[in-house]
């Protein structure tokens, strides 16, 4: 799994083309196919990036609980596979991005995967219907990596499923971010594709079209908020705005809707108008960023389930939106390079607690919680109370900490952010000390650390427990905070995040 969002808000030109009647026709059954299987459901994205994972089969429960027909993966992991089997879930599997080359390059490295990872489960059980040739790969900071790579990997794996007699009930698609297409008014009725990957886009798109495959994007409307200051909030919700676009005759009253219209026009422009289109990611992280937190998280996907619960669609597209929420459960282990939210998109804690009530649509309004869940002990690794702030060894060990555990939690006006001094350094050592699944070594830090049975956490920041593994996702590394040489690198590092906590 890559970076996922990057900001949606420049829309795009347009001019008009055609496309043949049969492939008209193919696009249109397909679509109506497509939306009978989800328009009495939503999907979610299930990401497994994760240092304590919960087993898969715990998971695929919590996904029937839910209600939730279909799961998108990004890669064929074994044991989530299995789990799926006979469970009647719709599943998208994902191919990562650095397999794009290879698959492109050979047929017979295409024909593999798909006997390995789409044909045998098929097969077994699960329930394939796509197959995600990467994801998001022409991102701006892919700095063009995936450019000549993307196309030929989907023909071939198009190819391969077809050899192997797969190609009428499983789909090719790319999911692809909002930022492929822009509007150089900011009205969806001026979009266009991207000017760089422009007939990149046009040969993705007739490929797809011309196998029954649909157009797949991620639409993010807390990005534009996070990197625009002057975006406006309710803008980004769907109950009004103070900041409607007008188009024409169309006033949009929610970014996701003039993104998505934005799509629309921009492919209805060159024809294919009635292309089945998914939208493979869409959500609001719940902690990591001032913007990220349990409140608007809650009223945007609830405001979204509500949104396309009426079946009416958008202005450009009415009917079902097919939509797979992004994401199930949060990632302490995702890149934080997008920013510290990255790991905080999940409708559930990593340990498989709800964190607010959502009505799906199929269950009382609200998440069912994982069964079986077993923690480590009540114990955690905080900053000695006989300790000083002054000590030099502080910066580098909780330097270290966050490098090797997750404090993306500490920060402005984020869950954890009006900690003082103590209480920071105390929730990065915890961090380490339970990713570590509570070795006492891991609670050392040059003497600085003691481990309590006193829960640190307040009301608002959670110091957490980790769960039991089977196989533990991240073992501890005895020579970690005793490294000096690691420790001077990492002290440089940790300069502007010691001015952080000094100032609370």
């Amino acid at each position: 799994m890559f970076f996922h969002k990057k900001p949606f808000l420049s829309f795009y030109r347009m001019s008009c083309g055609a496309m043949g009647s049969f492939y008209v026709m193919k696009a249109l059954v397909f679509y109506w196919l497509l939306m009978v299987g989800g328009v009495s459901g939503i999907g979610a994205n299930w990401g497994t990036q994760t240092s304590h994972p919960l087993p898969p089969s715990t998971v695929v429960q919590m996904l029937k609980d839910d209600g939730i027909t279909q799961v998108k993966l990004f890669d064929a992991e074994v044991g989530t596979m299995n789990a799926l089997k006979n469970s009647g879930i719709e599943v998208m599997v994902g191919i990562p991005n650095d397999m794009l080359e290879m698959l492109a390059t050979s047929t017979k490295a295409a024909e593999q995967w798909v006997s390995e990872n789409a044909s045998s489960y098929a097969n077994d059980g699960v329930n394939i219907r796509y197959v995600a040739v990467g994801n998001e790969p022409f991102l701006k900071t892919f700095h063009e990596s995936f450019l000549y790579t993307t196309l030929p990997a989907l023909q071939n794996i198009q190819g391969a499923l077809a050899n192997a007699g797969l190609s009428s009930r499983v789909k090719v698609t790319v999911p692809l971010n909002a930022d492929v297409y822009q509007s150089a008014s900011d009205r969806p009725s001026d979009g266009d594709f991207r000017s760089n990957i422009h007939d990149l886009m046009l040969n993705i798109t007739q490929f797809l079209s011309d196998n029954g495959a649909p157009f797949t994007v991620n639409i993010y409307p807390f990005i534009s908020l996070y990197d625009n200051p002057n975006f406006p909030v309710d803008y980004a919700f769907f109950d009004g705005t103070s900041s409607p676009v007008v188009d024409g005759s169309t006033t949009y009253t929610n970014m996701f809707d003039a993104n998505y219209d934005t799509l629309i026009w921009t492919l209805k422009k060159y024809g294919f108008g009635n292309l089945p289109v998914i939208v493979g990611e869409i959500g609001w992280p719940t902690d990591g960023d001032m913007n990220a937190n349990l409140q608007f998280a809650q009223k945007f996907n609830q405001g979204f389930m509500n949104h396309i619960s009426t079946g009416q669609g958008t202005p450009m597209r009415p009917g079902p939106i097919y939509a797979y929420l992004f994401s199930l459960i949060d990632e302490d282990e995702k890149s934080i390079q997008p920013g510290n939210f990255e790991r905080h998109w999940g409708l559930y804690t990593f340990d498989g607690l709800p964190k607010y009530p959502l009505n799906l649509g199929s269950t009382n309004g609200r998440l069912a919680q994982a069964k079986n869940v077993r923690y480590l002990d009540k114990k955690w690794c905080v900053f000695k109370p006989s300790a000083s702030l002054d000590d030099p060894n502080v910066a580098p060990s909780v330097s270290y900490a966050c490098e090797n555990a997750d404090c993306t939690s500490l920060g402005y006006k984020t869950s954890c952010g009006n900690l003082e001094a103590r209480g920071n350094i105390s929730y990065a050592f915890n961090s380490y000390y339970q990713i570590n699944d509570q070795n006492d070594e891991a609670c050392g830090f040059n003497n600085l650390a003691t481990i309590t049975n006193v829960d640190p956490s307040t009301s608002t920041c959670k110091f957490e427990i980790m769960i039991e593994t089977d196989s533990a996702g991240f073992s501890w590394r005895s020579s970690l905070v005793a490294d000096k040489g690691i420790l001077l690198v990492v002290y440089l590092s940790f300069l502007s995040f010691m001015f952080l906590i000094m100032s609370f």
